[in-house]
C-alpha cells in the first residue's frame, strides 16, 4: 500500500524512528521551542533574508554589476519579512527546522537559474507532473536531478530493497543510511530540496496489488528494476495507459538510454521489439540461470562495452551480480530528468528508440580503430551465452 504524506504531531517518537521518517513536519514557532527544549541539539536554520536577497536580485538583474541596491533591497525586504512568512518544517532524519519560502516564492527561488534554458510554461508543466519511479539505485538519481531542476513536484517511489554498503558506489548516499528502505531515502532528499513535495512511497516494490495504484494518474513511468518480470510487466501496462516509459541503463561509464513514447505510439512494441518474443508471463517461470542470457538481449549486446559484456558473462560464477559505476548513474541521472521534462511537455521530438551515450566513444583517440576487437568481444559473448542454453 502507498503511503501518503499527511500532516504529523510532533513528538519525540517521531525523532527515534529515524530508520521508518521519511516526510517533513510543518512546525509552529511555539512547537520549536518544545522541540528545542526536548532537543537542545536541534539545529533552528533561518536564511531569509540571504535568500530574500537572491531573489530580489534574480527579479532585478540590472544589479549584476551595480552593488548600489541596499536601499532598494531593504524596502524590498521589509515587505516580505515578518513572523507569518514562509513555513518551518522539521526534518527529524537531520535533527533540523528549516525555515522556507511559501510554495510559489521557493519554487521561483530554486528554479530562477533555469531561466530561458526552460521557460515558464515548460517548468510550470514540469513542477505539476506525476512521475512513477520504479526502481531506485539508477533511479534515484532521476528522482533527485529531477527534484534539483524544479520538477515532479508529485513522485510515486517503489522499491523493496534497503540500501546495501555495497549500492555505494552509485548512490548518493553516507554509509550511515545502510539498511534503511531505499524509497525512504530518496523521498527524504526531495523533501529536503523541496517540502511542499507530494510523495508516496512503496517500501514493497510495485506488485501485482500496488501496480494500478502507482500508474494511476501518473504522466511518465521511470523503470530502473532489476527483475526482469516487472520490466516488461510494467510496460505492458504503461501501454495499455498510453504512459510513455524510460530507463537508463550502466554501461562501463556510460548509459544505454530507453525511450518509448506510448502516448503517442499505442501499438509501439515492448522495448522497442527488443524483448520480441517475451512477455511478462512467461518470464515468471523461467530459471534463474536463464535470466543474464534474457538481460543480454534486452541490454542489447550490440551496444555494451566490451568490459560489461564480459561481467554479464561471469554472473554467478565470479561475480555475484554484474558491476555498475557511480559515473554511469550519475549520467543516468541527468539524462532522465532532462527526458521527463521534455515528455512532460509533450516534445514530439523525443522519439522512441534506443540510444547509447558512451564517453569512450567521445574521449578515447583510437576508439574507431578498435572496432574489429570490440566486434571480437561481442561474438564470444554470443557464442558464451549459446553454451547456457
Amino acid at each position: 500500500m502507498g503511503q501518503k504524506r499527511r500532516r504529523l504531531r510532533i513528538s519525540t517518537k517521531n525523532m527515534e524512528n529515524i530508520k521508518t521518517v521519511w516526510q517533513p513536519v510543518k512546525v509552529s514557532k511555539k512547537d520549536i521551542d518544545k522541540l528545542k527544549e526536548e532537543h537542545p541539539e536541534l539545529l533552528v536554520i533561518d536564511e531569509t533574508k540571504r535568500n530574500l536577497e537572491e531573489l530580489f536580485l534574480l527579479r532585478n538583474p540590472k544589479y549584476k554589476f551595480d552593488k548600489n541596491y541596499h536601499e532598494e533591497f531593504e524596502s524590498f525586504y521589509k515587505e516580505y519579512n515578518s513572523e507569518s512568512f514562509g513555513e518551518w518544517f522539521h526534518f527529524s532524519w537531520i535533527n533540523s527546522v528549516v525555515r522556507f519560502f511559501p510554495e510559489d516564492l521557493h519554487q521561483e527561488l530554486r528554479t530562477g537559474r533555469n531561466k530561458y534554458l526552460i521557460s515558464k510554461d515548460e517548468q510550470d508543466k514540469f513542477y505539476n507532473s506525476t512521475v512513477a519511479f520504479c526502481g531506485m539505485s539508477v533511479g534515484s538519481h532521476i528522482a533527485i536531478v529531477t527534484a534539483m531542476t524544479g520538477g515532479a513536484k508529485h513522485m510515486k517511489l517503489a522499491d523493496p530493497d534497503a540500501l546495501s554498503g555495497d549500492n555505494l558506489n552509485r548512490v548518493r548516499l553516507g554509509f550511515q543510511n545502510v539498511g534503511i528502505n531505499k524509497t525512504i531515502l530518496v523521498a527524504r532528499q526531495v523533501y529536503e530540496i523541496n517540502p511542499y513535495a507530494e510523495i508516496e512511497i512503496y517500501t514493497d516494490g510495485i506488485t501485482e496489488e500496488n501496480a494500478n495504484q502507482i500508474l494511476e494518474d501518473v504522466d511518465i513511468i521511470v523503470e530502473e528494476m532489476d527483475s526482469m518480470y516487472w520490466k516488461l510487466k510494467t510496460r505492458e501496462l504503461a501501454r495499455a495507459r498510453g504512459i510513455s516509459v524510460i530507463m537508463g541503463t550502466d554501461n562501463g561509464d556510460g548509459a544505454i538510454v530507453d525511450i518509448e513514447r506510448y502516448d503517442i505510439n499505442p501499438d509501439l512494441p515492448i522495448l522497442n521489439g527488443l524483448a520480441k518474443g517475451l512477455s511478462a508471463e512467461r518470464l515468471k517461470n523461467m530459471p534463474a540461470k536463464d535470466l543474464p542470457k534474457v538481460a543480454g538481449k534486452i541490454a542489447g549486446a550490440n551496444l555494451v562495452v566490451p568490459k560489461m559484456l564480459y561481467s554479464v558473462s561471469e554472473v554467478g560464477k565470479s561475480l555475484y551480480s554484474w558491476p555498475q559505476l557511480g559515473s554511469a548513474a550519475n549520467m543516468c541521472g541527468s539524462l532522465g530528468a532532462m527526458l521527463i521534462r521534455r515528455i512532460v511537455n509533450k516534445d514530439k521530438n523525443i522519439k522512441s528508440k534506443r540510444y547509447s551515450v558512451n564517453p569512450d566513444a567521445i574521449f578515447e583517440s583510437d576508439y574507431k580503430r578498435k572496432w574489429f576487437s570490440r566486434k571480437i568481444e561481442f561474438i564470444k559473448f554470443i557464442r558464451k551465452m549459446m553454451k547456457q542454453e
